[in-house]
């Protein structure tokens, strides 16, 4: 349950906090938060916030159409870059920390960017709920000084979904994403054909009308996670025989169904051990 007294402490915080910058770049992937981030920041800033968004195989590719659209929506100078994590050993090969290497090197292009537009700062769109998980890019933006207003300001994921549906934004409900190397084990390479497999695979749930979901991809087992109540769905024949034989043909031998249904970040717990 939001409370509604302090969540208009929190917004006016973030109000205040987006008042004392000269200018900012935000790092734009059209979810939930960096929407929200973004529409404040046109709001107290105008023309003086403008947005960045990545793309890479490494994203999904409904993300790049969602942010463009809505930077078109709020007017807002939507600048795209082309980042290849791909490229660094230190992520491709996967360890606990790939996400550090994979922010450092966007960030490392944010803050070029922001140079050449004379920008004085840089945020991202974590949130409060954020700081509860294994998140290693994290230091990642602290190092390189990228701030994090919707952290200052306290806010939770549960309140920016509240706040956005409060300001009509058409991300309020929008379920969770995640870059698709998070769909692959630690240890385990990280490659373009298992990006694009899991993104294929993906997209086809999606057709199919689930909202939340993950294809986590276990070599040859794509292991699907679903809302626990879309359990009964997945294994409907029709639905089950269609899954399986798409995911058969993009290149997995065996389809799982996780009968926990849908956690974010469930291959944290290698890492953290819950």
């Amino acid at each position: 349950m939001v409370d509604l007294k302090e969540l208009a402490g929190k917004k006016q915080a973030l109000i205040e906090r987006l008042k004392g910058l000269d200018s900012l770049l935000i790092a734009f992937s059209g979810g939930v938060d960096s929407t929200f981030l973004l529409a404040m920041a046109r709001h107290v800033l105008g023309e003086k916030a403008i947005a960045v968004t990545a793309t890479s195989v490494v994203y999904p590719g409904q993300e790049l159409k969602d942010a463009t659209t809505f930077a078109k929506q709020v007017e807002a100078d939507h600048v795209v870059v082309r980042t290849n994590a791909l490229s660094l050993a230190d992520f491709s090969a996967n360890p606990p920390d790939r996400c550090y290497h994979c922010k450092t090197h966007l960030f490392l292009k944010l803050k070029d960017l922001a140079k050449q537009k004379g920008i004085a700062h840089i945020a991202h769109a974590a949130n409060l709920d954020d700081l509860k998980d294994y998140r290693p890019g994290w230091r990642a933006a602290e190092e390189m000084g990228i701030i994090a207003p919707l952290v200052e300001a306290r806010l939770t994921k549960e309140e920016i979904r509240h706040l956005s549906k409060e300001m009509g934004l058409p991300t309020w409900n929008k379920p969770t994403m995640a870059c698709l190397a998070s769909r692959i084990p630690f240890g385990h390479e990280i490659t373009e054909k298992k990006l694009v497999m899991i993104q294929e695979a993906e997209t086809l749930l999606a057709g199919l009308g689930f909202k939340q979901f993950r294809v986590r991809h276990h070599g040859d087992v794509a292991r699907i996670e679903v809302e626990p109540e879309d359990l009964p769905r997945v294994v409907e024949k029709p639905t089950r025989e269609r899954i399986a034989s798409k995911l058969r043909e993009i290149g997995f031998l065996h389809v799982a169904l996780d009968l926990e249904g849908y956690i974010s970040g469930s291959l944290n717990r290698a890492v953290i051990g819950e």
